[in-house]
Parts: structure tokens; C-alpha cells; sequence
């Protein structure tokens, strides 16, 4: 029997915000509270994640926070040709402050503020929630810049990003500010499809107990099968999705393959069985 209009109609309404927008305020308050010893410093404080781009649901309980340090920044040179790394290596300069500093400077504070409420994990610093604040995860990184010119610094071209490092070194690189602004666009050329579209999708996977980056799979259809009823556009976008070839699938900020082996990616055949699963669940 197929998933109701009912049941995918709820399945698409936004999430509560009101304890997410309590929480964001005043962990962001105290992250730029002048009274810390980095506060002097140059950073911006931002959102990520569901809460940011309005497809959370109301299984989602974490508020993802970025902290980031604007002082340095990383690059990724990899889409350079040899000539422009070259002419970018010979002017690059070392930065001073660095961001373990940063980041050691930013888990003191909290836990100045927050005592045994704080975690350091191993990507972000986990606040504990308490009362009305819900738990958040503060991860603090730094500016990334993914080149794709450079033959001055007048005559360049990059997208922004950020990364942070895991304990064993490896550099993890994201660019949320593009997976937000893409997904604000591809919302508008679907017709403010995209994001009640993710949220049933979201909810699916919760009650599929499945997995993630529904977002990123979303990104990929083409505007065209969004609209109709709640039912025709959950087929048609299922249906899609089943029968695409989804190896040149890109995540929402459209700077990596969504499928691969990395940490950022997601793994190919979790992807089958989630969309396998949700039409069993359609068809059950």
C-alpha cells in the first residue's frame, strides 16, 4: 500500500525551530562574548547542517555550530595546473597564530562557561544541553580556499570552504556556505520542492532506521520531476533516483562526488539499500 498523502504531507513539515533558535543565540553569545581570550581575534560564527538550510525534521536534536578562525587559511591546490601552483607557492606566506591555538583558546572558554556540560570530540566541542538548550556541536576550523586559477593575487579564482583536522592529522575540508546557498537554489527551481522533499526523504530513513546525506541526493534530481501531489512527487522523485546513474552524483555544495571512500562521502551501496528499502516500504 502507498505511503499516504496524510502521512507524507506530515512527513514534509519543517521541524520545531524554537528550542534551535534559543540555543544558536546564546551559545553564540558566549562564543563572541568579549570577555574571551580569543575575542580579539578574527573569526565569523555560523550555522550548519538542517537547521541551517530548513529541511531538519523532528528527529534531529543536535544545533552544529561553526567557529571559524579567519586569521589563516588552507588551501587546496589539487585543481591548479603546475604552472599556477607555482606561481601561488612562491607567494605563500605562514600565518602566525595557528588554529590549535584557536581551538584550545575556544574549549577553555566554554568550559569556563559550562564546566562539565563540554566535550571535546573528535571533530567538533560538544555542549551538553540543559533546560530549554538543546545539545550543539561547536566546531571550530579554518577558512579553506579550493583554487581553481591563480596567476596573481589580482587574477585567481576560488570557492570558499573550511577544515579542521582529526586527531591522527587527516584534514577534513567542507564547504557549507556553498551546500546552503545551492540548496536555497535548487529549492527555488523546483518550485519550493526541494527542502519539504528532503524532510520526507529524512523521515523515511528515521523510520527505516537508514542512513544519511539525503540532501546531496536530492541535489542531483532534476528540477522537473518536483510538484504534483505529495505521492506523485515522492514516486517520481524514488523512481528517479532508482533508475539514475548516480556515480557522477555531486554533494550540495558541488565540490565533491557524493559517493566515494572518504570522510565526506557516502558509500554507494548504503545508497542502494536505502532507496531499495524505501520502496519497499511504498510498495509494502
Amino acid at each position: 500500500m502507498p505511503i499516504s498523502e496524510d502521512q507524507l504531507e506530515t512527513w514534509a513539515k519543517q521541524g520545531q525551530t524554537g528550542q534551535f533558535t534559543s540555543t544558536y543565540g546564546t551559545l553564540e553569545a558566549v562564543l563572541n562574548d568579549s570577555s574571551s581570550p580569543y575575542y580579539l581575534k578574527d573569526f565569523k560564527i555560523f550555522l550548519q547542517g538542517s537547521y541551517k538550510n530548513d529541511t531538519n525534521v523532528y528527529a534531529d536534536s543536535d544545533v552544529d555550530i561553526i567557529i571559524r578562525f579567519d586569521e589563516i587559511f588552507y588551501t587546496d591546490l589539487d585543481q591548479l595546473p603546475a604552472e599556477d601552483k607555482a606561481i601561488y607557492n612562491a607567494q605563500r606566506s605562514p600565518g602566525g597564530y595557528t588554529l590549535d591555538e584557536f581551538k584550545s583558546s575556544v574549549f577553555s572558554w566554554l568550559t569556563k562557561k559550562y564546566g562539565n556540560d563540554v566535550k571535546s570530540g573528535t571533530k567538533a566541542i560538544y555542549v551538553k544541553g540543559n533546560g530549554s538548550r538543546r545539545d550543539a556541536d561547536v566546531l571550530v576550523c579554518a577558512k579553506l580556499r579550493r583554487y581553481y586559477k591563480f596567476k596573481g593575487p589580482y587574477e585567481e579564482s576560488h570557492v570558499d570552504g573550511i577544515c579542521f583536522f582529526l586527531p591522527d592529522g587527516t584534514r577534513i575540508e567542507n564547504f557549507p556556505e556553498e551546500h546552503s546557498n545551492n540548496c536555497t537554489s535548487k529549492h527555488q527551481a523546483t518550485r519550493q520542492w526541494f527542502k519539504p522533499t528532503v524532510r520526507v526523504f529524512k523521515n523515511l530513513r528515521n523510520t527505516l532506521i537508514s542512513i544519511n546525506v539525503i540532501e546531496g541526493l536530492m541535489y542531483n534530481m532534476p528540477p522537473e520531476y518536483f510538484g504534483g501531489t505529495k505521492q506523485a512527487n515522492f514516486i517520481d522523485v524514488l523512481n528517479w533516483l532508482i533508475q539514475a546513474d548516480r556515480s557522477k552524483f555531486v554533494c550540495a555544495n558541488a565540490q565533491f562526488y557524493l559517493f566515494g571512500t572518504s570522510c565526506v562521502t557516502w558509500r554507494a551501496d548504503k545508497c542502494t539499500k536505502f532507496l531499495n528499502a524505501a520502496m519497499m516500504y511504498w510498495d509494502a
